[in-house]
């Protein structure tokens, strides 16, 4: 997909309300610190992904997609300012209904609505998703199929906000970057399926017919034949990387990355690995099937 276009200007400075609000913490996420709320506004930290993230925001707004926060511009401790998306999110201790099918179907909907907004989207000059530290040399390689959107990529419970029982908005883009359409779909199931040992699941979806939610969220998106015969194959690759990255990324981040591999995030991988090789074929004969 093309990565060249016009100069992105920077984001405006915020004027503040007249009466100062307080600021009241949103926890939930699993890297990102020191995010709050401030009346009707969200204040997160800027990184390096804020480039790309900002343009990626005017350019949904641009285009009418409505389910992603406005950015508003820069406060004065130099945080980025976006709208507050109200709703309802799957916290922690999540709720029962993150099993509901119902849901379900409503998350590969939003997440193919996303991606159709976001595929007209080219970054401007110069602006590019962060490259991350250098992978470890045993790294194996990432799927070999071509950039078609800027993807989301990071479809957790956490960072879907509901209405009415239905997925109505993303927030957190900070791992927004250039994705083939499948890997999108995979990163939801992942989540949403979700595709791993069941040790590993919430208890509220332990017991659940993953091949089954994954073709759900497969028909709900609208995923091709050729992306169905190609989701095992990512989900394998993708997961072989993951090892890989989220230990280069505790030693060289630290902070949440850190604390996610001390919890032992690098062993949930290595099981969902086996798990793939055990019924990754139940998966693909699932998302296959006339």
């Amino acid at each position: 997909m093309p990565l060249d276009g016009p100069p992105s200007p920077p984001a405006a400075t915020y004027a503040e309300t007249a009466e100062p609000q307080p600021e009241i913490p949103l926890i939930g996420g699993d890297v990102t610190e020191g995010v709050v709320r401030v009346g009707d506004t969200v204040r997160r930290p800027t990184g390096a992904h804020s480039p790309l993230v900002h343009a990626l925001l005017r350019h949904l707004e641009h285009v009418g997609f409505p389910g992603a926060p406005r950015l508003l511009g820069i406060d004065a401790a130099g945080r980025e300012v976006l709208t507050y998306v109200t709703g309802e999110v799957a916290g922690r201790p999540r709720p029962a209904w993150i099993a509901d099918e119902a849901r379900l179907v409503s998350v590969g909907r939003l997440v193919r609505a996303y991606d159709d907004a976001a595929a007209g989207f080219t970054p401007p000059d110069g602006v590019r998703a962060p490259s991350g530290p250098a992978p470890h040399p045993e790294t194996p390689p990432a799927p070999a199929h071509p950039a078609e959107v800027i993807g989301h990529m990071d479809f957790t419970p956490d960072n879907i906000v509901f209405r009415d029982g239905r997925a109505a908005a993303l927030i957190d883009f900070d791992l927004a970057r250039p994705v083939p359409r499948v890997e999108e779909i995979h990163n939801a199931m992942l989540y949403w399926a979700p595709i791993g040992d069941p040790a590993d699941a919430d208890p509220h979806l332990r017991d659940v017919d993953v091949p089954r939610r994954c073709r759900l969220l497969a028909d709900a998106y609208g995923m091709s034949g050729t992306d169905r015969g190609r989701l095992l194959e990512v989900a394998v690759l993708r997961t072989r990387r993951a090892w890989f990255s989220m230990k280069r990324m505790a030693e060289t981040e630290g902070g949440g990355w850190a604390r996610m591999w001390h919890e032992g995030v690098g062993d949930q991988i290595k099981r969902r690995e086996v798990w793939l090789e055990r019924h990754g074929s139940s998966i693909e004969a699932a998302l296959t099937a006339p």
